[in-house]
C-alpha cells in the first residue's frame, strides 16, 4: 500500500535549486536500481542546504514505497529543526525525545525524527515498530553512531549525508558503512554560482606548542582555555577584531567556556555589544540572545560547542576561530556558519587564530572526497603530521639567537633516520642537545650569558622531550620527566665545554 503524503495540501514543494533537485534524482536513481540494503553517503558543503535534500527525498520515498522513514540526529536542537524542515515540505512526522514514553497505535507518523541512543531505548521499550522502516536518513553522518541500529531495522536503506565524508575515528572509516559516496557542488562551485559567500581569510600565526591532545585526539579544553585566556592571546583577538570584524555582525568559536567568558568581559570592556553562549545555557536564554543576535546591527556572540551545526544566520559577516582543532569536520562546520548568502551579502571574513588553513588549508580550497573518502588512513596521517607541525619558535624568541640560522628539530624525522642506521634511539636526543648548546654558544660572549639563553629554551625543550616520547611509545610520565632533568644537565655541560673551549682558542691567538 501507498502512504499519501499530505505535500500536496500544502501546496507545491519548495523550490529547489538546480543543484539540490540532481542530488535527489541521483539518489533516488540509486534508491531505485537495486533491492538489496543500500548504504548511500551523500556530502554537500556546509550551507549548501543538506536538510532540504534530504526533506524532500524522505517525501518521495513514502509516497512511492508506502514506507516509514526515520531520520537520526546528534543534538536534541537538531531534532527540532529537522522536524519543522520535514513538515515544511508535508511530511507528517514525530520527534521521538526522552519525553515520548508512549506511542499510540491510532497515531500513525510517516516519520520520526531521533536522536541514535534515544530511539534506540524507544524501539527496546517496543515503542516503535521497525517493520514498517524503509529508509534511513543519518544526518551529520561523520559521527557514526548510526550502526549500532541498523541490527533493529533489517531491510532499511541508508542515506548518510555530511559536508566532510571523513571520520575522526581512524578505527571506524565511514567506507566500512557505506558502499558509495555521492559527491555534491564542491564550495568553489557554489560560491561561483552565488549559493555561497566568498570568504576572505585573515591568518596570524600563533604558537601552539603548550596545547596537549586528548583521548579523542583534538586540543584539550584545558590547555585551550590557558593559552587563548592569556592577555596576550586577548590582545591578540581584540586586534584582530578592530583589524577585520570592527562593526560587522561576528561569531567567535572558543574551545572552552573560560576563555568565552573572557571574551564576553573584554569585549564588554571595550564598548562592543556581545553576548556569550554555550551548551549549559539555558533554552529560554539561548532563544532570547540569538534573537538579539539575529536583529542587533554589529552584533558579536562568542559561544562554545553550540553553533557548529544546525545554526543558521545568513547576516553572519565574520567568523573568529579563537582556537585551534584537529577536527576538518568541525573547521569546515565552523567557518560555514559565514557563508550563508543574503541580498548584499557576497562576502564574509575568516579570522584564523589557530593556523587551522595551515593545517587542513583554506575552506573554499578543492580537496578530492572521494579520495579522502576510499583511504582515509591517508588523510589520518597528513593530518597527524600537520599537528606535529604546529610547533614553532615564537618570534620574541627566535629574536634572541640572531646568529643561529638553524633552530628548527625534527625529531620524528631524526628518530627514523637513527632507526634506519641502526643507531641507539638516545643520539636523538644528543643531536637535540648539541643544536641547542651550539645556539646559546653562538649568541652569548659568556659562559653565564649562553647559561641564561639556555633557559629561554625550556618550552622548546619540554616540546623534543614529547615528540620524542612518541617515538618510544608507551613511556612513564616519571621517565619523561627525569628525560627532561637529564636533557637540561647534558645541554649546561655542553654549553659550558663549547665556551671553554672557545676562550681557550682566543687565549691561544
Amino acid at each position: 500500500m501507498q502512504i499519501l503524503s499530505p505535500s500536496a495540501a500544502h501546496g507545491p514543494a519548495k523550490n529547489l535549486y538546480p543543484y539540490q533537485q540532481h542530488a535527489i534524482e541521483t539518489l533516488f536513481e540509486k534508491m531505485q536500481g537495486t533491492t538489496d540494503e543500500l548504504r548511500l553517503l551523500y556530502q554537500l558543503p556546509t550551507g549548501g542546504g543538506k536538510t532540504v535534500i534530504f526533506s524532500q527525498i524522505a517525501d518521495r520515498f513514502i509516497k512511492k514505497y508506502g514506507k516509514k522513514v526515520i531520520v537520526l540526529t546528534h543534538r536534541q536542537e537538531l531534532c527540532k529543526q529537522t522536524s519543522l524542515a520535514l513538515k515544511n515540505t508535508g511530511v507528517n512526522n514525530k520527534v521521538v525525545n526522552s519525553a515520548v514514553k508512549k506511542i499510540s497505535k491510532k497515531d500513525y507518523y510517516h516519520c520520526y525524527v531521533a536522536m541514535v541512543e534515544t530511539l534506540k531505548h524507544r524501539i527496546d521499550d517496543g515503542l516503535i515498530d521497525t517493520d514498517g522502516v524503509g529508509l534511513v536518513i543519518v544526518d551529520e553522518a561523520h559521527h557514526n553512531s548510526f550502526h549500532k541500529l541498523l541490527k533493529k531495522i533489517p531491510g532499511a536503506r541508508v542515506i548518510g549525508v555530511t559536508a566532510t565524508p571523513f571520520s575522526a575515528d581512524i578505527a571506524r572509516p565511514m567506507k566500512n558503512f557505506y558502499g558509495e559516496l555521492v559527491l555534491g557542488e564542491p564550495v568553489s562551485s557554489l560560491i561561483e554560482q552565488g549559493f555561497l559567500a566568498k570568504p576572505k581569510s585573515f591568518g596570524y600565526e600563533v604558537e601552539l606548542n603548550t596545547l596537549n591532545r586528548g583521548i579523542h585526539g583534538d586540543f584539550t579544553v584545558s590547555s585551550s582555555d590557558e593559552l587563548y585566556s592569556s592577555k596576550a592571546m586577548l590582545d591578540l583577538l581584540i586586534h584582530a577584531y578592530r583589524e577585520h570584524s570592527l562593526g560587522k555582525k561576528t561569531l567567535i568559536f572558543n574551545n572552552g567556556i573560560f576563555t568565552s567568558r573572557k571574551v564576553l568581559e573584554i569585549f564588554q570592556e571595550a564598548g562592543y555589544p556581545i553576548r556569550h553562549l554555550d551548551n549549559q545555557t539555558e533554552s529560554a536564554e539561548r532563544i532570547e540572545i540569538l534573537k538579539w543576535f539575529k536583529k542587533t546591527r554589529g552584533a558579536i556572540l562568542t559561544s562554545v560547542s553550540i553553533l557548529t551545526t544546525g545554526f543558521d544566520e545568513p547576516s553572519v559577516q565574520s567568523v573568529i576561530l579563537n582556537r585551534a582543532t584537529t577536527s576538518l569536520t568541525l573547521y569546515h562546520q565552523m567557518v560555514g556558519r559565514g557563508a550563508r548568502r543574503l541580498p548584499g551579502k557576497r562576502t564574509f571574513n575568516i579570522i584564523d587564530l589557530g593556523n587551522n588553513a595551515e593545517r587542513f588549508g583554506e575552506w573554499d580550497a578543492p580537496i578530492d572526497w572521494q579520495h579522502v573518502f576510499e583511504n582515509p588512513e591517508i588523510y589520518h596521517q597528513i593530518l597527524a603530521k600537520a599537528t606535529d607541525d604546529i610547533h614553532q619558535m615564537p618570534a620574541e624568541m627566535r629574536n634572541r639567537f640572531p646568529n643561529s640560522t638553524g633552530i628548527s628539530f625534527d625529531v620524528l624525522a631524526a628518530y627514523q633516520t637513527a632507526t634506519e642506521k641502526g643507531e641507539k634511539a638516545r643520539s636523538v636526543l644528543r643531536s637535540s642537545i648539541k643544536q641547542h648548546a651550539l645556539m646559546c654558544a653562538d649568541n652569548a660572549e659568556t659562559v653565564a650569558t649562553a647559561l641564561g639563553l639556555s633557559q629561554e629554551l625550556d618550552k622548546e625543550i619540554d616540546w623534543r622531550i614529547k615528540q620524542y616520547g612518541k617515538c618510544l611509545g608507551t613511556v612513564t610520565k616519571n621517565y619523561m620527566k627525569w628525560l627532561g632533568s637529564d636533557y637540561r644537565s647534558r645541554l649546561q655541560s655542553l654549553i659550558e665545554k663549547i665556551m671553554s673551549r672557545r676562550a681557550a682558542m682566543r687565549a691561544a691567538v
